[in-house]
């Protein structure tokens, strides 16, 4: 396989902690009791190319506590030309934000220009990683910082790849320069969906790649499991969650739920649970990179 690009280095960002994503239904919390959570996570998409309520809450937020926008429309994986209207759009909500880190998904969401409206997974194939690697550093050429991007939780394998997921996401960060922003649960959907190993997915992973990591919650619907973001973190994500701390250290950790969503209260004793299993983790003196 060719080897022509750069070792990359830990995406840049301070050590944000653990943080949650915001949701509409906390924007009054949010914004009248400051609660102690140490960093948001926003959805890129609902504060681009707007104005009114939302920007001017995302705005205020901001003054208080580091933001990190997680796109779902990039399409990185794509075969359409990158959307430069898209682009500039994300550029100009960086600029005004200063988010801490911008990520998006390892996906395509279309196809001629029409959006299915879900995080479809690539084939993991040379060809296909040569074809990301070039859309991701035109993207971080564009935005002047380094992108994260997410492993998707998948539910169907190609015939036609080459390699396995955690092996093209590793050579992704190597030769593009990006980041990964590891969502732990989706490992563990992904791995059951498919039999493999979730440890020794992350076994596999570099850590000098891994930028941030997600938690949240799936739904088991008897054949598969399905990535709902609308259930509290199982028992077996939050095991695995502490082998991944193992691996990478006090890496930027943010609990996902995006249905059925619950009172901030719980969003934020999950959050806390996340930093207890990471000090237990790191004080017990295991190896982290």
């Amino acid at each position: 396989m060719p080897n022509p690009g750069p070792t990359p280095r830990r995406p840049p960002g301070p050590a944000l902690g653990f943080g949650i994503g915001l949701r509409a239904e906390h924007y009054e919390t949010v914004l009248d009791e400051r609660p102690a959570v140490d960093w948001f996570e926003v959805v890129t998409e609902n504060f681009m190319g707007t104005g009114g309520r939302p920007l001017d809450v995302l705005e205020r937020v901001r003054r208080n506590h580091p933001v990190a926008l997680h796109g779902v429309a990039l399409s990185i994986g794509s075969v359409d030309p990158l959307d430069t209207a898209y682009l500039d759009a994300l550029a100009t909500l960086a600029e005004r934000i200063e988010p801490a880190l911008i990520t998006d998904h390892l996906c395509w969401t279309g196809v001629d220009g029409r959006s299915v409206y879900d995080l479809l997974p690539v084939p993991y194939t040379a060809e296909a990683l040569e074809h990301v690697v070039r859309r991701v550093g035109r993207v971080q050429e564009r935005l002047g910082r380094p992108l994260l991007l997410e492993n998707p939780s998948t539910y169907v394998e190609y015939e036609c790849s080459e390699m396995p997921e955690w092996e093209f996401l590793a050579e992704l960060a190597r030769r593009s320069g990006c980041g990964m922003l590891l969502d732990v649960n989706n490992v563990y959907v992904t791995c059951s969906n498919h039999g493999h190993d979730p440890v020794a997915y992350l076994d596999a992973l570099p850590p000098a790649a891994i930028g941030q990591m997600h938690l949240g919650g799936f739904t088991d619907v008897g054949t598969f499991l399905f990535d709902t973001h609308s259930r509290a973190v199982c028992e077996e994500v939050w095991a695995l969650y502490a082998h991944a701390v193992s691996l990478f250290g006090a890496v930027a950790t943010l609990v996902e739920w995006d249905a059925e969503v619950p009172p901030l209260e719980m969003l934020r004793a999950e959050a806390s649970r996340a930093r207890s299993i990471a000090a237990e983790v790191l004080d017990a003196g295991q190896p982290a990179a």
